[in-house]
């Protein structure tokens, strides 16, 4: 059996969990992570592309981020169009000069890899956890399966940052916590597409077909969503409709959607969830494994990360002061800031989908915010500080 000794242990190597080895070891604290999937895998999968203001002055902090320097297209606002109407919210005109940049989820999991593994450090690739022990006691251990063979992580802490289905969250007491879960009643089809994007900022729109999304993720490469009933089948969706589907949604006077080749479509389920309390005993969760936000307003990936500074808060507390306080409190910490990202990511999804009939009451409130926008700057200012990411003061007692 294999036996390894850590005083973190990570489940996960997504941006969460890599982050965070990263940013204990920065202070002297080492770490192992678990990842269940092929390294090929993980730098694969195409996930969100955009980061919060935060993530990268995280990442820069932590020396990561000099090809998301290189590469990373930095955006200073974002299109909102309503019934063809389209306004402009300059980011960082009306939050101080904060901004977001465009950089794929793989691109960063890739970085952080790389650097990992060239400071020499341990990242088990296929090596899935099958079990957590003794949470509950100073010494508890992560069982798992590598190339054939059973192994244990003894370790002071559990960081389980291992997405929604992992076994993290599995490990928790059930009475531990409480759900919150809200499921809409409409999917994203998304695409990539080889073409030049046809925008050089997000444009979000509501049409009476449906909401629509141009995103980006380089300068050859074009990500878009439509809305789609719920039980939709993509074999519905050739190539053809889609584009001319996005190009009425999208379409404002003066403008017009380039198609391309389109390699890649998935159906995304648009969903909230989230539990009230992430830790219990040396076992804590982070990223997925404890919050799922609708795609919407761009928090999955930021949100994860917010969430491991404060880990890395309490952990920094415990092994240089000798303190506890922290890690108790981090549940209480990261849950202020996954609120408000729930909010944001609501507000975005009711203001732009379709919900109701178009002209209906519910479509009227949803013209009447858009109206708002375009005349009140403290309105388009709250939408600028929540897309770019609210600093971590904000959120101070």
């Amino acid at each position: 059996m294999k036996k390894l000794k850590t005083q973190v242990g990570i489940i996960g190597a997504g941006p969460a969990g890599l982050t965070l080895a990263h940013w204990l070891k920065s202070h002297g604290i080492s770490s192992v992570i678990l990842e269940h999937r092929s390294r090929a895998y993980v730098e694969a999968r195409v996930r969100a592309g955009l980061l919060e203001q935060n993530t990268v002055d995280i990442l820069k902090q932590l020396n990561l981020a000099d090809r998301l320097e290189q590469e990373g297209h930095l955006h200073e606002g974002v299109y909102l169009s309503f019934d063809g109407e389209r306004v402009r919210v300059p980011f960082g005109e009306l939050t101080g000069g904060r901004n977001i940049t465009i950089y794929g989820q793989q691109e960063v999991v890739k970085d952080l890899t790389d650097a990992w593994y060239a400071s020499g450090q341990t990242l088990l690739f296929e090596a899935p956890a099958v079990k957590i022990e003794n949470i509950d006691s100073e010494s508890p251990q992560i069982h798992f399966t590598h190339q054939g063979e059973d192994g244990i992580i003894e370790c002071d802490f559990v960081a389980a940052c291992d997405g929604f289905h992992g076994i993290g969250r599995k490990t928790l007491p059930k009475e531990s916590y409480n759900e919150f879960e809200v499921s809409y009643p409409f999917f994203w089809l998304g695409i990539l597409a080889n073409v030049a994007p046809s925008t050089d900022e997000l444009i979000y729109a509501y049409h009476q077909n449906g909401f629509a999304l141009h995103s980006l993720r380089s300068e050859s490469v074009s990500r878009l969503y439509l809305q789609v009933p719920n039980d939709e089948d993509l074999n519905n969706w050739p190539d053809q409709r889609i584009w001319e589907e996005l190009a009425i949604r999208l379409g404002t006077q003066g403008w017009k959607l380039q198609p391309g080749p389109i390699f890649e479509k998935s159906i995304t389920p648009m969903r909230s969830y989230f539990i009230d309390n992430m830790q219990h005993g040396r076992l804590f969760l982070a990223g997925d494994a404890a919050h799922i936000v609708p795609p919407t307003g761009g928090k999955g990936l930021n949100l994860a990360i917010a969430d491991i500074k404060h880990l890395v808060d309490g952990f920094v507390g415990f092994y240089r002061n000798n303190s506890i306080g922290q890690l108790e409190q981090y549940s209480i910490n990261a849950l202020k800031r996954i609120w408000r990202a729930q909010d944001f990511s609501n507000f975005m999804t009711t203001l732009f989908h379709k919900q109701d009939e178009h002209g209906s009451f519910q479509y009227q409130l949803q013209k009447a915010k858009f109206d708002y926008i375009k005349t009140s700057k403290a309105y388009a200012t709250t939408i600028a500080e929540n897309y770019v990411g609210l600093p971590f003061e904000a959120f101070e007692a």
